[in-house]
């Protein structure tokens, strides 16, 4: 097994990939609207990427956040809202904001488990601040950490409900930024005490089993390499002072606050300490070339990977979609537009 997940060229596996992909046997596989027509294309998708590799548990994961990040459309499927809506809840009413924030995430589940998908990239849990980039924006559960945290469990934990493992993201805190990293690289220059507050939703989360990267400079912890490409920082503050050990990506390889080859870029945060490279797009000569350049997935990736995906089983019988929306959306009224 490659330590890579990789992107689809569109709504059915073409011949090469399916050759390639069995051959390069990557960790899992990241879906985007261009590989999403309707219910039965999709759990067709996802049926033949689980036969390719003969695994149940496959990680198949999309970005599902709600809002302006949705891959999966209405008026196939339902539209859900931005992270920003529970957190001006949370200004009126705190338990409804977390419950709303759970069936929200619930009923998420519950679409994206139906298609066969196993991981969805949410939550965020980047503390938003005043003058930021607006690439994070209403994405984001507020600009308060223990706020951010205690939303963000609840849509950990309303996705599992769901039969579905989260993504704490992005790690070790995007908030800051003040250009957009899919377009440029962005550089913080806060102090490691005006950071704290950034760490602290990861820490409060550091169980949850799956977490993601941000290509982002730090310049107090390492002036010259983003997270996703640090070691230093991937050890030091990831894994040591936030205290997460489940199953670490890098965000996407492609954008372009990145620079140098996709293969390097996927040899280089593998050789920084994520346990996956993220390559989105599809394109077959990057593909190839990662699988050539990567070495085989360690134990410890491995037994990461596991765990993370045990984590998806159902483990009680669900309310219907229906219900979770009608809840989501009678405890969101108040704070309606």
């Amino acid at each position: 097994m490659k330590p890579v997940i990789f992107g689809l060229s569109g709504e059915t596996l073409t011949a090469d990939e399916r050759a390639f992909f069995a051959d390069a046997q990557p960790a899992g596989y990241i879906l985007f609207r261009r590989n999403i027509a309707d219910r039965v294309q999709l759990r067709a998708l996802t049926d033949d990427l689980r036969a390719l590799h003969g695994r149940d548990d496959l990680l198949i994961m999309i970005d599902q956040e709600g809002g302006r990040v949705a891959r999966m459309q209405a008026p196939v499927w339902p539209s859900f809202p931005p992270g920003a809506v529970f957190d001006r809840l949370y200004d009126i009413a705190p338990s409804s904001a977390i419950a709303a924030a759970r069936a929200n995430a619930h009923a998420i589940a519950l679409t994206l488990a139906e298609g066969g998908i196993t991981v969805d990239a949410l939550p965020l849990l980047d503390v938003r601040q005043d003058g930021a980039s607006d690439i994070m924006g209403d994405r984001t559960l507020g600009a308060e950490p223990m706020r951010v945290a205690a939303l963000g469990r609840a849509v950990i934990e309303g996705l599992a409900r769901g039969g579905v493992a989260g993504i704490i993201k992005h790690m070790p805190g995007h908030g800051r930024a003040m250009v957009d990293s899919h377009h440029e690289l962005p550089i913080v220059i806060a102090s490691e005490e005006e950071l704290a507050s950034d760490l602290a939703p990861f820490q409060t989360l550091k169980d949850t089993p799956i977490g993601m990267t941000a290509h982002v400079v730090y310049t107090a912890w390492d002036p010259d390499l983003p997270a996703s490409l640090s070691a230093s920082i991937i050890d030091t503050i990831i894994r040591q002072r936030i205290g997460f050990d489940g199953l670490l990506m890098s965000d996407d390889l492609d954008m372009k606050a990145l620079n140098g080859s996709i293969p390097e870029l996927a040899a280089g945060v593998v050789a920084a300490g994520c346990d996956l490279a993220l390559n989105c797009w599809g394109r077959m000569d990057d593909m190839v070339g990662i699988a050539d350049l990567l070495p085989d997935i360690s134990d410890r990736s491995r037994a990461r990977l596991d765990r993370a995906m045990a984590s998806t089983s159902l483990t009680a019988e669900s309310p219907p979609l229906e219900q979770l929306l009608a809840t989501r959306d009678s405890l969101l009224s108040v704070v309606a537009a």
